[in-house]
């Protein structure tokens, strides 16, 4: 709750054009052209840093100003910045061809294209890059919110040495709070301060949405202008995706009455909405290397990951809490009780739940109160009001009066209520209340001091000392866990009153038992992409030469499964349409444009546990096309065909023409693994590749289990086989020695790839990779392991027969699985551990030293 409500949506923060800035901040230059390659803009400093005789005039030639390689290396950085509010960078370029590198960021701008620059750190360049591995393991390891936030705060004040770093977490209102710090020992801390929405305003809010990395490097520094102020049609040039934007003399004010000389902050988005930001502020002038700030938007990008699967754990936990409450109603309400006479078994039932102090249940015209509740006479007058006040869905509220002024008559008894509405059109339903309480509200200086009166100048605050609020005639609030469970109550005490069938009742049996099967395999999935995305990260590395190219080549992949991930979960985790996949990976690269895309074919569904695996495989032939294929050329085309065989598998073709010569690669990188071996170790199917001097041509099966015509159902992956339960396996009283033969049974590429690497990094001398049942038992039988790690799940194949073989030969194994539950299941196998996923090299070094 803000207790201090906007009573306008904009505020005199929000009049100023901060993305009309027309000023750059002096540690580096800005140059904009046009479509011709013509100078259109310029600031002040550029002949200074570029070592010119004078600015450069509206309409120069940028190859008159800018040195030929360098030139053509932002060409290509402006060619690729094709998707929307997209950023390309470029590291050490010597613009000037005098031995002087910069960091360059280019963008484009309303039909401009906008080059920023300022001097490269090239004695910490590689220093920088080496951090990116460490950092993300670091943050892998939270398992809670607060460790999270604590660890992110340490590790980007490690980084960077600002003076103090916070991570700042918004409210629904949009108030926010510092929830974590890291900060030198003698300055006062700001943990647990509120900041009042305004301070924050509205479209400042939309651009660190869109561009999330803000720095401003001296407070005190003057802006440098650009010239000239208008570009075409007399239009100021808009700023929003810069990384030299200059501040409004308001927001400077703002942090130079907190102590701040120079700040850095990172937008924390989830889910397409700013959840939050990693604020670092210094008491002087601060300017960190371009990459090493490069390296921190990477970790604010990994935080976001990891937090996303902090609160879907939590979700999930939620969700059981709910599902068991409801449960437990039907059941004791099965004996056809009438609700109004139901109310002290359901307020047994929320106790411990959801806390209050009264509940009142009005159904059929008869009402039921216990604790600190309205009188009769006093909810009969507000009955009508509270669906066609709220709304017809769970509403909760600090103060009820403040919608329901007739409420305020029972305020100082019950003044919080969460009201669950039980039918449409009348007066049912159920309500929690809660007592007023006289509390505290810890402020960041007086929040009253972040508005204006109307045509007044808003004036920063001068103290951020805290700043205490006594907030009276308030209960506490309700939390979201609070009102999500009371939703679920409120759908289960409908179903009673429209007195669900025999038939019904059966149906929500079998439904809660999918519920329960669908939630194990939730947390199948994500483990599974968490350890995917481990290895992905882990697999990357020896890909990139810079912090841009690991940040690019990661990105990408990601951002391959996001996407994926996406459309199948857009028809409930069900098969997705093959040819959205192909057009949203050539996209970027002009897929939509059909002179130089052309797809043959008929479109076919891809089950989920194949479409992620595709999709990786599309995204490295696009991504390889537009650095090196035809795509890299504007006469090029890619054609793809999709065609049915005999036996109903799905041929994929793909041909490139019109770019530079192909010649065969040297060697095989990651990304050429994807492409050649992930659809044949994954799905059992097949991959050509073929390096013709005209382009490249490859061809993929993909059997027909994966597939289904548009509009079929979805095909569900099967539940994981129960095992009979085998004589238990002893465990060896010593430590084992080092195996020098392991077996590898996982039907993921990636993950297998990441796993052999460890284990070859640990000194096992031969390691043999198999994804599927038969193809292990085979590799048994040929020579017998020494140790193996099986994955559970085989693509909906159990793994029990391997198991078998493995005790019968008297093998060490152990099971790997993204499942959370029924470790004593897995026992049954004769595993002699579980290794859950995401796992790495020190879980691995553990189980072989059989600890």
């Amino acid at each position: 709750m803000n207790l201090h409500q906007r009573t306008d949506t904009l505020t005199e923060c929000d009049r100023e054009p901060i993305h009309h800035i027309g000023a750059v901040q002096s540690f580096g230059g800005l140059i904009t052209v046009d479509g011709a390659g013509r100078i259109v803009h310029a600031s002040a400093n550029v002949a200074q840093l570029l070592g010119l005789a004078a600015l450069p005039e509206t309409g120069t030639p940028l190859a008159q100003v800018i040195a030929a390689p360098a030139l053509a290396s932002l060409t290509a950085a402006l060619a690729a910045a094709t998707a929307p509010d997209a950023i390309e960078r470029r590291f050490g370029l010597d613009l000037s061809a005098e031995n002087r590198p910069f960091d360059c960021a280019v963008h484009h701008s309303h039909g401009l294209g906008v080059i920023e620059f300022e001097p490269h750190a090239r004695n910490d360049f590689a220093d920088h890059v080496s951090m990116i591995v460490p950092v993300i393991a670091q943050l892998e390891q939270a398992s809670s919110l607060g460790v999270l936030c604590d660890t992110a705060a340490r590790l980007v004040r490690q980084m960077t040495d600002y003076d103090r770093v916070m991570i700042y977490r918004f409210y629904p209102d949009e108030s926010g709070e510092v929830f974590a710090e890291d900060r030198h020992e003698d300055l006062e801390s700001f943990e647990g301060l509120r900041y009042p929405a305004a301070d924050i305003p509205q479209q400042a809010r939309e651009l660190f949405r869109r561009n999330r990395f803000r720095i401003i490097a001296d407070m005190n520094a003057p802006a440098v202008p650009i010239l000239p102020a208008s570009g075409p049609g007399d239009a100021p040039l808009d700023l929003s995706m810069s990384m030299l934007r200059s501040h409004s003399a308001m927001h400077l004010a703002y942090m130079r009455n907190m102590g701040v000389g120079a700040s850095l902050a990172i937008a924390i988005v989830r889910h397409d909405r700013l959840w939050g930001m990693i604020s670092c502020h210094h008491r002087g002038a601060r300017l960190p290397p371009y990459s090493l700030r490069t390296v921190a938007e990477l970790l604010s990008q990994t935080f976001s990951l990891m937090l996303d699967r902090i609160l879907v754990a939590q979700a999930e936990a939620l969700r059981e809490r709910a599902r068991q409450l409801n449960d437990r109603l039907l059941l004791r309400m099965a004996g056809g009780v009438a609700l109004a006479e139901s109310l002290p078994m359901i307020e047994e039932l929320l106790r411990g739940t959801i806390p209050h102090d009264g509940i009142s249940l009005f159904a059929d015209g008869e009402y039921r109160a216990s604790g600190e509740a309205p009188e009769e006479a006093e909810f009969r007058i507000i009955a009508p009001l509270l669906a066609s006040t709220l709304g017809g869905a769970t509403h909760a509220s600090t103060r009820l009066a403040d919608q329901i002024a007739e409420a305020a008559s029972f305020a100082g008894r019950a003044a919080g209520a969460l009201v669950l509405p039980l039918s449409r059109g009348t007066r049912d339903s159920l309500v929690l209340w809660r007592r007023p309480l006289e509390r505290t509200v810890t402020w960041a200086g007086n929040p009253q001091k972040a508005a204006a009166a109307p045509g007044e100048l808003l004036q920063p605050r001068a103290s951020f000392a805290a700043w205490h609020e006594t907030v009276r005639g308030h209960s506490a609030e309700w939390s979201a866990e609070e009102c999500e469970i009371a939703a679920r109550l409120r759908r289960t005490l409908i179903e009673v009153i429209l007195r669900m069938s025999e038939d019904l009742t059966r149906e929500r049996a079998r439904a809660a038992e999918q519920q329960d099967l669908l939630i194990a395999e939730l947390n199948h999935r994500v483990r599974n992409i968490l350890g995917l995305i481990r290895a992905l990260v882990a697999q990357s590395q020896a890909e990139a030469l810079s912090v841009p190219g690991f940040a690019a080549i990661i990105g990408g992949r990601i951002a391959a499964l996001a996407s994926a991930h996406d459309n199948i979960t857009e028809k409930n985790w069900g098969p997705a349409s093959l040819i959205r996949l192909i057009e949203g990976e050539l996209a970027p690269y002009g897929g939509i444009d059909r002179a130089r895309f052309r797809l043959r074919g008929e479109d076919v569904l891809i089950s989920p546990e194949a479409y992620t695996i595709i999709a990786l495989v599309v995204h490295e032939l696009a991504t390889n096309s537009a650095k090196y294929g035809s795509l890299s050329a504007s006469a090029g085309t890619v054609e793809v065909s999709l065609a049915r065989t005999a036996f109903g598998d799905l041929a994929i073709g793909w041909r490139e023409a019109g770019g530079p010569p192909v010649t065969a690669p040297t060697r095989h990188g990651f990304g050429s693994t994807i492409i050649t071996r992930s659809i044949p170790h994954d799905l059992q199917g097949e991959a050509d590749v073929r390096y013709r001097l005209a382009g490249l041509e490859a061809d993929f099966l993909v059997p027909a289990r994966y597939l289904s015509a548009p509009g079929g159902a979805a095909r569900r992956s099967p539940a994981p086989a129960s095992a009979p339960a085998p004589a238990p396996t002893a465990r060896p009283a010593a430590a084992a020695s080092q195996p020098a033969r392991v077996l590898v049974v996982e039907d993921s590429i990636i993950i297998a790839l990441d796993t052999e690497e460890n284990l070859k990094r640990l000194g096992v001398g031969e390691v043999r990779l198999e994804s599927s049942v038969e193809a292990a038992l085979a590799a048994i039988a040929e020579q017998a392991p020494d140790f193996a790690i099986i994955d559970f799940n085989l693509g909906g194949e159990s793994s029990q027969p391997i198991a078998e073989a493995l005790r019968a030969a008297g093998v060490r194994f152990v099971l790997a699985t993204g499942y959370a539950e029924g470790a004593a299941s897995f026992a049954r196998f004769g595993a002699e551990a579980v290794l859950r996923k995401p796992y790495g090299m020190t879980e691995i070094e553990r189980l072989l030293a059989g600890d």
